[in-house]
């Protein structure tokens, strides 16, 4: 059985203010209400090939709403705690309450959906900071990050279509 790591929780300011931060905005073919379902599925995520996500609570979700993710195969867990979910402006955020490997003092993303000629722009924002102690391993790992990161947007732009 794994060991779980407490992570901080933070609020909508982290994704200014984290030491860490990756965006990746998507122009997509597929129209919004499309990506949205795909977010909130039980199996969200699915077209994510490192990804494997599932809400551990059920619906109707909102905020409150709890997520466990698994990473890679099995290299990092998460369990995550929604903050933001606006179903009109199609907006989720999220922070992890644990993790499985001791590397993030904090961890949270924010997807975005918003209404594009010929489809969406999907905004998704992932931003962290490392445990005291940690800072310089996950700057040296920033290239591995940045590629991990970016093959989600790969895939996401490969399953819905890149407009």
């Amino acid at each position: 059985m794994s060991k779980w790591f407490d992570l901080d929780p933070v609020d909508e300011s982290f994704f200014g203010t984290a030491s860490h931060r990756f965006v990746y905005p998507m122009r997509l073919r597929a129209a919004p209400e499309e990506v949205w379902a795909g977010l909130t599925a039980p199996r969200p995520l699915h077209w994510v090939s490192q990804l494997d996500a599932e809400y551990t609570s059920g619906p109707p979700y909102g905020v409150g709403t709890t997520r466990r993710v698994t990473v890679g195969p099995g290299l990092l867990r998460m369990r995550e705690h929604f903050f933001v979910w606006d179903e009109a402006a199609r907006r989720q955020a999220f922070y992890a309450e644990q993790a499985t490997v001791p590397l993030f003092r904090a961890f949270a993303e924010d997807y975005q959906v918003t209404p594009a000629p010929g489809g969406c722009l999907f905004t998704w924002t992932f931003a962290f900071d490392a445990r005291r102690g940690l800072g310089p391993a996950l700057r040296a790992g920033g290239p591995i990050n940045k590629a991990l990161l970016g093959s989600f947007a790969r895939n996401t732009r490969a399953h819905f279509g890149a407009a």
